[in-house]
């Protein structure tokens, strides 16, 4: 199981890496319920990680994703499909970003966050995860890979849930900060908020671009042997 969460912790940290869900969660957090929402927002994440990673290793299946030790040719075409995709997202994200990241906007609904209910807080952490242009394709990749190591299905089971926990570590920050800072809770909060709301372009696209890199040369690697 080792081997697989190795193969995984860089996709893993390229989805915990997400300024956009960071600010989404923080300004839940400032709402009148915001123990519950930011605590839905975070259930509504990990759930939208695990079943896109759940249905992949599904797809995969016992051995389908590997031949001999070796991935199976359809796990490098989906990495090589995926690597493109993130890698002309990276190339969109740069030519829209904000020249001066003081003038960002952040989505018009999250103007309306306050008055999201429980449910569509907790369908905001799924779209968010599963649905989202970077955070959608990385678990794909994420569940591909572990499934082609072959390990058998409680250890793979066991690696995507490592995988969950790392990707998920970003959104769980602010929420641990909100419950265990206390009055400095507020003004961390505030900063980390500001700071991913004016680097949200720039981080993205980077990201998008090293890490559509990466798969793209694993898919390579993956069809070349």
């Amino acid at each position: 199981m080792g081997h697989a969460v190795g193969d995984v912790l860089g996709l893993a940290a390229g989805v915990t890496i997400s300024p956009l869900p960071v600010v989404a969660v923080i300004l839940l957090l400032t709402t009148p319920r915001g123990r519950l929402n930011g605590s839905l927002f975070s259930v509504g994440w990990i759930l939208g990680l695990a079943l896109l990673g759940a249905i992949m290793l599904v797809v995969g299946g016992p051995g389908e994703a590997s031949t001999n030790k070796h991935p199976a040719t359809w796990v490098g075409a989906l990495k090589l499909a995926l690597g493109v995709l993130l890698v002309l997202f990276a190339a969109h994200q740069w030519r829209h970003r904000p020249t001066d990241p003081t003038e960002a906007r952040l989505p018009k609904w999250m103007a309306a966050i306050d008055r999201f209910t429980p449910p569509k807080v907790l369908g905001l952490g799924l779209l968010l995860s599963a649905a989202n242009a970077k955070n959608g394709p990385l678990t794909i990749a994420a569940s591909a890979s572990i499934s082609a190591t072959g390990i058998p299905v409680p250890q793979q089971i066991g690696a995507l849930a490592i995988f969950v926990f790392i990707a998920s570590l970003g959104v769980l920050a602010p929420l641990s900060v909100y419950l265990f800072a206390g009055e400095r809770a507020k003004s961390i909060l505030g900063t980390w908020r500001n700071w991913a709301a004016q680097h949200n372009a720039a981080v993205m696209a980077a990201l998008f671009f090293v890490l559509g890199l990466k798969l793209f040369g694993d898919g390579v690697s993956i069809l070349a042997t």
